[in-house]
């Protein structure tokens, strides 16, 4: 019997009871659309909280009080404000660091913003001018802190447009709103201090704490003497010369500090320095086992709808008894049985995993839209679907197949 006649008279069989086809196949179709939905997304995450983190600067470096092993200096117990102007100052003019090219000292704070009759809460960052240049952030409207204000502890403020929407209401931030009366020389009160606005950023995206949108800048001198009452900064970023130094700059900064801070063993760093690298890296990890987790669960189903595939061909062995009896008789071979069995149940879990495929893609742009994700397709994992629909019809198909070509013709015909 050729191929094609056997595919032909496959697909005729399956046809003859749709309803039963199309359950067998529904177990295929969610497993294989769950793995492509979730890996998608997964990937999805994994790009939006990447790019988030690049969008905080390049060749960037963290130095942050407390204790961390991270980069060439290994931290261990130390306090939480043991970080000075004066050590970002000596990073800044040290002639033993010789691989930073920027260096902006910063005091950040959680606290409430208030004008007029609404508030919010919000993180509160002083800054110095380079952290605009080290934090490629880009004005809207206005300008951004200046040396002047930071010398002369200005108080005024610079707002993130999530800050301004939360303070001023939808469309602050239009041309139309601008053009009449918009945030831009307003004043807010920031711990009873009242700060006036003179500069509003562009959107740079992010959701809940991360939200780099939500953010009021403040000079860092203000922040320190007139709102928190601090001498201490609780973290200094630095911009690398290129990313061939990185790890060279995490050395000098540590080595310099730990020098300051009158420490002689790196073992008792109170400080610690964070990579860009390191916190991607640690991103990618956890996004990455969190998609692996999801697409496991997602493959279960896929073992759900093989055995629902094994079932139904069992059951269509024994309601075929007696043709396979027939054919057998007049000459079948056991090679032509099973291969028409096989090929009954890889139809089956093909045609699932190509319904499955379209759903997934489907699920995935849909989702991916909603929540505000770069729609993005897994090419391996659309590969892996189609490869793995057509093992499960083998597997599943196998033992069905193999009793159907096993039965005595003599008793396959005697079978009621």
């Amino acid at each position: 019997m050729e191929y094609t006649e056997i595919i032909t008279e496959a697909i005729g069989t399956l046809t003859v009871n749709k309803l039963r086809t199309g359950l067998a196949t529904l177990g295929i179709v969610i497993g294989i659309g769950s793995v492509i939905a979730l890996v998608s997304l997964g990937q999805a995450g994994q790009q939006a909280v990447e790019s988030q983190i690049q969008s905080l600067g390049s060749n960037l470096l963290t130095v942050s009080p407390g204790s961390t092993s991270q980069g060439g200096i290994r931290s261990a117990a130390g306090g939480a404000t043991t970080l000075t102007l004066a050590d970002a100052e000596a990073i800044s003019t040290s002639p033993q660091i010789t691989t930073i090219e920027k260096v902006s000292p910063e005091y950040t704070s959680r606290t409430q913003v208030t004008t007029g009759r609404t508030n919010t809460n919000t993180q509160v960052i002083g800054v110095t001018p380079t952290y605009a240049e080290i934090r490629n952030i880009t004005l809207a409207s206005g300008n951004f802190i200046s040396e002047q204000q930071v010398n002369s502890i200005a108080k005024v403020a610079v707002l993130g447009p999530t800050v301004v929407t939360n303070l001023f209401g939808e469309g602050a931030n239009s041309p139309r709103f601008a053009g009449e009366a918009g945030p831009i020389g307003q004043t807010i009160r920031i711990n009873g201090q009242t700060l006036t606005i003179i500069g509003i950023t562009n959107s740079k995206g992010g959701t809940g704490f991360q939200n780099q949108d939500d953010i009021v800048w403040v000079p860092l001198s203000t922040a320190q003497k007139q709102l928190f009452g601090a001498d201490h900064v609780t973290s200094i970023a630095l911009e690398a010369k290129n990313p061939d130094v990185m790890v060279d700059a995490q050395n000098e900064v540590g080595y310099l500090l730990l020098a300051r801070h009158k420490l002689s063993d790196p073992a008792q760093a109170d400080f610690s320095i964070f990579s860009q690298q390191d916190i991607l890296g640690a991103a990618s990890q956890i996004t990455g086992t969190f998609t692996a987790l999801l697409s496991g669960i997602a493959a279960i189903s896929l073992l759900v709808g093989g055995i629902g595939i094994m079932n139904i061909m069992l059951v269509t062995v024994t309601e075929r008894t007696r043709e396979i009896g027939l054919r057998k008789a007049l000459g079948a071979k056991k090679k032509v049985i099973i291969t028409q069995f096989l090929i009954e149940s890889i139809i089956l879990t093909f045609v699932g995993g190509v319904i499955g495929m379209v759903l997934g893609i489907g699920i995935s742009f849909v989702a991916s839209s909603f929540i505000n994700l770069p729609f993005t397709l897994s090419s391996s994992s659309v590969l892996l679907a189609i490869g793995v629909s057509a093992s499960i019809g083998i597997l599943f198909g196998w033992y069905p197949a193999q009793k159907a070509a096993n039965l005595q013709p003599i008793e396959a015909l005697r079978y009621e």
